[in-house]
C-alpha cells in the first residue's frame, strides 16, 4: 500500500505507499493488496472470465495511465495511492470513504527499493546502500520520507475510516488479513469464494497471472541492460538482514527510533 475513494479503499505505500514507487515485488505490499481487492470485489476477476488488468481494476489515483474516468466508474471504486495523508482527496477525511493502509518493516522497503532501482529506467541507479540508506532516512527518495509518511497516516488516524495492516501479517497469515479486509469494507464472501482469493493471492499464482503481475509495465519501463526482467519476487520478511551490515543497521535503528519512537508500530523481523 493504499486503494481508495467513496466507497475504496487506499492502497498502500509501501511502507508502503510509502513503498515508493511499485514492486511486484512489491516495496510494501501495494500490488498484492490491489489483487486481493480485484479478487475480493470482481467475480470476473477471481474465475477468470474477464481479462481486465488490474491498473485498469484498482486504478493509481495518481498515475492515470489509461486516462480513465475516475469520477464515473461503477461502484464501488477502488483506486490506490502512494501518497501522503494530506494531499489525497478531502472527501475522505469526513470517513465516507474507506482506507487500507499496508507498512511493511522499513529496512525491507529500502533493500527492496535498492534492487528495484537497477533495473527500473524511471529510477535513478544508486551504487550503494549507504547512499541509498542515508537518501531514505532523509526522505530523498521517491514518494520523499517513509518515517513522515507512515507518520503522518498514523498519527492522523481519526480523521480516517482506516484499516492498518502490515505486510509481515499478511504473509504470515494471508486468509486472516483477506477476512480482515472483507470485514472492514463489508464484503461478505462464502468459503470458497474465500478460499479462491487466497489461493490466486499467493505470490506464486500472483506470478502467473499476467492481469496481476505488472509484466505489460515492466517491459516499458525496463533498463535494457543484463539486469534480468523481474517479475513478482517473494517479498521475504526480514530480507535486509541478508544484505545491511551492522553498522547500517545500528544507524538505521538510531534515526528509527527517534523519529517513530512514540508510534505504535512494529513489524516481525526488525531483529
Amino acid at each position: 500500500h493504499p486503494p481508495m475513494s467513496p466507497d475504496c479503499p487506499l492502497g498502500s505505500p509501501g511502507g508502503g505507499i510509502k513503498g515508493a514507487a511499485w514492486k511486484f515485488i512489491s516495496f510494501s505490499g501495494t500490488v498484492w493488496t490491489q489483487n486481493i481487492l480485484s479478487l475480493i470485489f470482481y467475480e470476473g476477476h477471481r474465475n477468470g472470465t474477464e481479462d481486465i488488468v488490474i491498473m485498469d481494476r484498482v486504478p493509481w489515483l495518481e498515475y492515470n495511465v489509461n486516462n480513465l474516468d475516475l469520477a464515473n466508474l461503477s461502484s464501488p471504486r477502488l483506486f490506490f495511492t502512494h501518497l501522503p495523508y494530506y494531499l489525497v482527496p478531502r472527501g475522505l477525511r469526513n470517513r465516507r470513504g474507506k482506507v487500507i493502509y499496508v507498512a511493511r518493516n522499513p529496512k525491507d522497503v529500502m533493500v527492496s527499493y535498492f534492487y528495484f532501482s537497477k533495473f527500473m529506467i524511471a529510477l535513478e541507479t544508486i551504487p550503494d546502500l549507504n547512499t541509498l540508506m542515508e537518501r531514505f532516512l532523509s526522505g530523498k527518495v521517491v514518494y520523499s520520507s517513509w518515517l513522515d509518511h507512515v507518520r503522518g497516516w498514523y498519527t492522523h488516524r481519526e480523521d480516517f475510516n482506516i484499516l492498518f495492516l502490515t505486510f509481515e501479517e499478511m504473509k504470515k497469515d494471508l486468509r486472516s488479513a483477506v477476512l480482515k479486509i472483507c470485514n472492514f469494507l463489508g464484503k461478505r464472501l462464502s468459503e470458497k469464494e474465500l478460499d479462491s482469493v487466497v489461493e490466486q493471492a499467493t505470490f506464486e499464482n500472483m506470478k502467473r497471472d499476467p492481469r496481476a503481475n505488472y509484466e505489460f509495465l515492466m517491459k516499458s519501463m525496463h533498463l535494457s541492460t543484463n539486469v534480468p526482467l523481474p517479475s513478482l519476487l517473494p517479498g521475504i520478511v526480514g530480507d535486509w538482514k541478508n544484505i545491511m551490515t551492522v553498522a547500517q543497521n545500528e544507524r538505521f535503528e538510531e534515526v528509527l527510533k527517534e523519529k517513530m519512537k512514540d508510534l505504535a508500530f512494529t513489524w516481525e523481523g526488525e531483529s
